[in-house]
């Protein structure tokens, strides 16, 4: 069910000291208000400035008068959001606004100057977020959406607002007559997700009026899944795996199911090699290793953003570029 955004803050648990990621915009300033009223002292304010348009400027001079109002301090983050060859607006922007974050956060001369980063992303998103997994066919980590909470590269991020519905966190801001910004790009329908939120929610709530409850419900289960999922695939690393060397043994993945070897070159993969392959590269590897019955079959095909190929009797992985 959701819950009021005053019900989500009372049981949201930080790390303090506590860093809000603050846009100006309404999901962002409810959570900024709602964590400085509760832990004064407490918080602090981060705003990345994506330099993607023209009001970017003026997205940093509100943020930087809200705060002061608060008494609030604002630490602006600039960075160079432009899309790459190969990468979606919505990908780049993502990347370089957590590697900023993640900068942010750690520690620095044995001092961080927070314990956690607060996310505003609410109830909708993670229906949206849903939606678009499902339209990419993706699998149960796709569908388990957005966590509420999670450690990455030493920072741990919470997202307390994810239960919470964009209706009751405007009416919130409403009833204390606190001000947000707009982002105009959220209304350009060329951005699915954009599209997603003004086409199709509207009909989900007209049809199915409790359809975000449903949903989290299925990403929830989701999560669970691929929780287990986890679990066995560490066991199977282990397994074809010499100690201490993170390369998959060929023959002890042909003695797995097909299914289970998927599941452990997705994780070693994604926990070695920070990549990730894409169905028809993993149903080629697959193949590829179905293939090896002598010691003279060579394996090198493309995976992720670099290369598997055959180094003796395990997988090896690699990027040429680095």
């Amino acid at each position: 069910m959701t819950r009021s955004l005053d019900a989500a803050i009372a049981a949201f648990q930080p790390r303090l000291p506590l860093a809000v990621a603050y846009s100006g915009g309404a999901d962002s300033t409810a959570l900024l208000h709602a964590c400085a009223t509760r832990w004064p002292g407490q918080v602090l304010a981060v705003h990345v400035n994506h330099g993607l348009q023209a009001a970017a400027a003026d997205f940093e001079q509100h943020c930087q008068a809200v705060c002061a109002d608060l008494s609030l301090p604002l630490h602006v983050l600039r960075v160079d959001a432009h899309a790459r060859a190969g990468q979606s607006p919505e990908d780049a922007a993502r990347l370089a606004r957590y590697g900023a974050l993640r900068r942010f956060a750690l520690p620095e001369n044995g001092q961080a100057p927070c314990a956690t980063v607060a996310l505003a992303q609410h109830a909708d998103d993670q229906v949206e977020t849903l939606l678009l997994a499902l339209s990419r066919g993706a699998g149960l980590a796709g569908l388990s959406a957005m966590p509420a909470r999670w450690l990455r590269d030493g920072v741990d991020y919470a997202r307390p607002l994810l239960e919470v519905s964009a209706a009751d966190i405007r009416g919130w801001l409403r009833a204390r007559s606190l001000l947000w910004i707009e982002d105009p790009s959220n209304t350009h329908t060329g951005f699915l997700r954009n599209r997603l939120r003004a086409e199709l929610l509207p009909v989900l709530r007209a049809i199915i009026p409790h359809f975000a409850d449903t949903f989290a419900r299925s990403a929830t289960h989701a999560a669970q899944g691929q929780t287990l999922l986890n679990e066995l695939a560490q066991a199977d690393m282990s397994a074809v795996c010499e100690p201490n060397i993170h390369s998959p043994s060929i023959a002890q993945l042909r003695a797995l199911s097909q299914a289970r070897q998927a599941n452990v070159l997705r994780f070693w993969l994604a926990s070695v090699h920070h990549t990730q392959a894409s169905s028809a590269q993993l149903q080629e590897l697959l193949a590829q290793i179905a293939d090896c019955t002598t010691r003279g079959h060579q394996l090198h095909i493309r995976v992720g953003h670099g290369f598997v190929r055959r180094s003796k009797g395990v997988l090896d992985w690699y990027n040429p570029t680095v």
